[in-house]
């Protein structure tokens, strides 16, 4: 079926808009693209330190052989779930580099922050800025230029984020993104959000509530519900980047290897020392972007990905904004319901038929480009099988799933949750926002109430534990974006806030910092830009200023005079407290170098 004329008419949009900058970053990695290894135009000495600690085989190969050597670049440590699986995989990678001819070589690692142990402490002011460290990371394992092709190993939050754009700056590498998978289910994502809330209230004490979140996070992987890394996950296949049915595989499983394994040999096969050269700079194009929008808005995925795929896909030239993701999401349907859209999690959404039915039925209605470029050499099509082992332990594929196995999870296109996508982009006198509905009641869309203005979310849950909140009311949350506090993830005040909708009082959020996509339960208008450190109009907010949030008409104001509100002088606020402690001395430069959350955030230029 022919791609809908809105995402067709959106991807030419996205094409002429990028077209300066898309043709200068295409001519850059196609001068440093060679068909002789990199390594070979080293000093004797440079290549001597590349290969010192090689094995002989390695060595040798490395010395005199003409075959395509892999760099690893890792996010391992055994602190964080989602990336302790990576500790074996280098080995796995060699081993499979060498029965394909080649070799591999751990080129460097980059930080993982994990965003679970950070939230509500200072550490997460450091959190948007680790994604460009990410990739500064990358582009620094990747400058020895010893390597043909790359493999990625990252799962979480900014990690995916940076390890592509640092990718993407070495656009003339293909590079292949091996996941490490999910933990398997614990403690319902929906029972331990009840857990939360009765904490907030003060009903049960700590020690029930580290119970519930133990139960919850308990294993290696990922954790399960959709938030920014299974969005992450979910992104690089949409996009060709991963095995077709790799991501949501559990991690510590024979199928979990052989997959590694098939991942290695595959980016092995695409250098430009054989017959398939595909840089990832060509497989990150204009469709591709279009299609990770489409996959994240037929999701319902993290609304952190507003700040990442623009960051993203201005590392390949490519310029997005939000209006073309508001554009998409009124043709994509929402075709699940994973916590915390629902109570399910991503093991349950694999099971009801996983990416493979998601592609299928998306490409069948028509919102997804088929007509792509992929590390398997294929089309989108490529893309509708899944991973089985044989009764002797080989790696095969046979076809995804046709029907959806749970309806209450994962549904077909003539049958969404509902008919648009999972966000949608606020303007207003305020500026702009971005709002997720995906999970929000569709009587809750439209929030009318006087403001509460605060300065932190501390300060939000002092109010809240005095009662001053218990009323219709819209917390404004300033003075958190990029420029300044580093827009730390404002987690911490969904438990109150969620109280207070349940107790059947109107409740909104505005505020310039963000809240990922397990914060979706309130109506959030995030992201505002610009934000009050940078002059935004949501600095003039008063306490009483009546806010509309219409989530379905895309509308974000405030009803004050225009000429009175013109008139106000913004609020400041004393930013000192941001500048030291836990780190944060040493991001003073990305403070004030970061770009507008509507421009990804990013302290990077444009390709």
């Amino acid at each position: 079926m022919p791609v809908q004329t809105i995402v067709s008419a959106v991807t030419e949009k996205i094409i002429e808009r990028s077209r300066p900058t898309r043709s200068r970053y295409l001519s850059r990695i196609a001068a440093a693209a060679s068909a002789q290894p990199k390594r070979r135009a080293l000093g004797c000495a440079n290549l001597a330190h590349g290969f010192a600690a090689c094995g002989p085989h390695d060595k040798n190969e490395l010395r005199n052989g003409a075959g395509p050597n892999l760099g690893i670049v890792t996010s391992y440590n055994d602190m964080l779930s989602a990336h302790q699986p990576f500790e074996n995989y280098p080995q796995i990678i060699r081993d499979a580099a060498r029965a394909a001819g080649g070799t591999a070589q751990v080129a460097g690692g980059v930080p993982a922050m994990c965003d679970g142990v950070t939230q509500g402490e200072t550490g997460m002011e450091l959190s948007l800025f680790s994604r460009d460290v990410i990739a500064l990371s990358t582009a620094v394992a990747l400058s020895h230029q010893m390597f043909d092709a790359a493999v990625y190993l990252g799962v979480c939050d900014k990690i995916v984020p940076g390890l592509i754009i640092g990718a993407l700056s070495f656009g003339h590498l293909p590079a292949v993104f091996i996941p490490a998978g999910p933990m398997t289910s614990g403690l319902p994502n929906d029972d331990k959000a009840k857990v939360r809330q009765l904490y907030a209230q003060g009903k049960v004490d700590r020690s029930a509530l580290l119970e519930a979140e133990a139960q919850s996070y308990h294993g290696p992987g990922t954790c399960t519900f959709y938030g920014t890394a299974n969005s992450n996950q979910m992104l690089m296949e949409i996009m060709g980047l991963h095995l077709p049915g790799s991501t949501f595989l559990n991690p510590g499983t024979a199928l979990r290897d052989e997959i590694t394994k098939a991942s290695a040999q595959q980016a092995l096969s695409i250098t430009a020392l054989g017959n398939s050269y595909t840089p990832i700079g060509r497989i990150y194009d204009e469709k591709a972007v279009v299609n990770g929008v489409v996959g994240l808005l037929a999701t319902g995925g993290s609304t952190n990905h507003t700040l990442h795929l623009i960051a993203m896909a201005a590392a390949a030239g490519i310029m997005l904004t939000w209006k073309d993701l508001a554009e998409l999401s009124q043709v994509v349907p929402l075709m699940t319901r994973i916590y915390p859209n629902g109570k399910a999690d991503v093991n349950h959404f694999n099971a009801a038929g996983g990416m493979g039915f998601l592609i299928r039925e998306l490409l069948h209605r028509g919102v997804l480009h088929e007509d792509v470029t992929t590390i398997m050499g294929t089309g989108l099509n490529g893309y509708l099988v899944e991973p089985r082992l044989s009764h002797d332990g080989a790696l095969q594929w046979q076809d995804a799933a046709s029907v959806s196995h749970d309806d209450t999870v994962l549904r077909g296109c003539e049958n969404p949750f509902q008919v648009t996508g999972g966000l949608n982009v606020l303007e207003g006198p305020l500026g702009h926002a971005v709002i997720k509905t995906s999970s929000i009641p569709g009587d809750r869309h439209f929030i009318e109430a006087p403001a509460r203005v605060f300065h932190s979310q501390e300060e939000l849950h002092a109010a809240f534990k005095t009662g001053e909140l218990h009323r219709d009311v819209v917390a404004v949350v300033r003075f958190q974006g990029p420029k300044a506090n580093g827009m730390p993830e404002l987690h911490r005040m969904t438990p109150p806030l969620s109280v207070l909708q349940d107790k059947g009082f109107r409740v909104g959020l505005v505020t310039d910092g963000r809240m990922s996509g397990a914060s979706g339960k309130v109506p959030a208008a995030i992201h505002v830009t610009p934000e009050a450190a940078d002059g935004g109009a949501i600095a003039k907010i008063r306490d009483g200023d009546v806010i509309r949030i219409d989530a379905d008409n895309g509308r974000l104001e405030i009803l004050v005079d225009a000429r009175e509100f013109a008139a106000r002088v913004p609020a400041t606020a004393d930013l000192s407290k941001n500048e030291e402690g836990t780190g944060r001395e040493l991001f003073k430069a990305f403070r004030n170098l970061a770009g507008r959350a509507d421009q990804g955030a990013s302290i990077f230029e444009v390709a």
